[in-house]
C-alpha cells in the first residue's frame, strides 16, 4: 500500500478518556480504514516529530441509526491509539485546525 503519509491520521478524537490517556503518553488518533501500525507510527514520527514506542489500532464498527421507518448504518472506522517515548508531548491544536 503506497499512501501518503500526511493523509493516513484523520483526527484526533478528543474526550475525557484521552485527556487522561495523555499524562501517560498515549494519543488517539482516527485513522483510515486500510491503515495498519506501521504505516500510522511512520505518520505520527513525520507530522509531529516525536519518536513512537507503540500503537495499538482497533476497528470501530459503525452505529444503527433510525430515521422513521428508514434504517441507517453509519460506516465503519478505525481507531488508533499512538504511545510516544517518555518525555514527549503532542498539541493537536497547531496540526489540525478544524478538528
Amino acid at each position: 500500500m503506497s499512501v501518503d503519509l500526511t493523509q493516513v491520521l484523520i483526527r484526533p478524537l478528543l474526550s475525557e478518556k484521552s485527556y487522561f490517556e495523555s499524562d501517560l503518553n498515549k494519543y488517539r488518533f482516527q485513522v483510515r480504514i486500510d491503515a495498519n501500525k506501521q504505516i500510522v507510527k511512520k505518520a505520527v514520527e513525520k507530522m509531529f516529530g516525536v519518536q513512537v514506542v507503540d500503537v495499538n489500532i482497533s476497528r470501530v464498527h459503525g452505529k444503527i441509526k433510525r430515521t422513521g421507518r428508514h434504517i441507517h448504518r453509519k460506516s465503519d472506522w478505525k481507531k488508533a491509539v499512538v504511545t510516544l517515548k517518555d518525555g514527549e508531548s503532542l498539541d493537536f491544536f497547531e496540526k489540525f485546525d478544524n478538528a
